[in-house]
């Protein structure tokens, strides 16, 4: 006879499916809200509240909060803890949500499941209705790659680079989760978020992504070699503003 697993063990189970891992640091908690600036009148976007501790922080500084949540166990029990109240609770998978539902300006404040990472930037970053800025809890590795500068620039970090300006906030110990994951965490923010790099430069979009990404699937290859631009450094090496110049129309 099989040995009926108990209900915390296939949460547990199911939360590792969905890549959650739920944040019981009050300090790291206080330290992505106080991140995002928040001012009373904002309007912040949570994606995969969960048991809805970051959500209550976040309802006490701002004048709403829109809740995305893809599990129907934990909107119920959302919806039942924030009725009444300024947190609007929304069933669904987030990278299919439809954005013209957003108002014109609002946040982005979450500890996001680690397999919506790089998709969920791009999402945003390139959406017709983008966030002001987001706030935001990413696997440490990947946190790194966003921030980094030349000479270890990478496709991730200049992607969300020419959308915003992201700063590293710091660094939170696997210890701070429950379950606990295999990797460390940290807290970025990215602030100042728009088109201008593109609208500014008169750089297309697709041309700009394009040749970035057959450089970097060559980066021990010189830029000249690669995309035929006139320069000699590799891409990791090249900053924004380099960019700009080779791309020029």
């Amino acid at each position: 006879m099989k040995k009926k697993r108990s209900k915390s063990n296939r949460t547990n189970r199911s939360n590792k499916l969905m890549g959650q891992h739920f944040l019981k640091s009050k300090k790291a908690l206080l330290d992505i809200v106080n991140s995002a600036d928040l001012e009373p009148e904002d309007v912040v976007l949570e994606v995969g509240p969960g048991k809805g501790v970051l959500t209550r922080e976040l309802s006490e500084r701002v004048s709403r909060v829109i809740a995305i949540e893809k599990d129907p166990r934990w909107v119920e029990e959302l919806n039942k803890e924030f009725k009444g109240t300024n947190v609007e609770i929304i069933q669904g998978d987030i990278l299919h949500f439809d954005h013209s539902k957003l108002p014109k300006e609002y946040k982005i404040v979450a500890n996001l499941p680690y397999y919506l990472s790089s998709h969920f930037l791009k999402v945003f970053l390139e959406s017709k209705n983008p966030p002001k800025s987001m706030s935001l809890m990413f696997q440490l590795e990947v946190a790194r790659r966003i921030t980094a500068r030349p000479p270890n620039m990478n496709l991730l970090g200049l992607s969300v680079q020419v959308f915003g300006k992201p700063r590293f906030v710091r660094k939170i110990s696997r210890g701070d989760f429950k379950p606990q994951p295999n990797v460390d965490s940290a807290i970025i923010a990215i602030k100042d978020i728009g088109d201008e790099f593109f609208v500014k430069n008169n750089i297309d979009k697709k041309r700009f992504f394009k040749l970035a990404k057959k450089a970097f699937g060559q980066k021990r290859k010189k830029l000249s070699n690669t995309i035929g631009v006139g320069s000699e450094k590799r891409p990791q090496d090249v900053t924004l503003d380099e960019w700009a110049e080779f791309l020029k129309d």
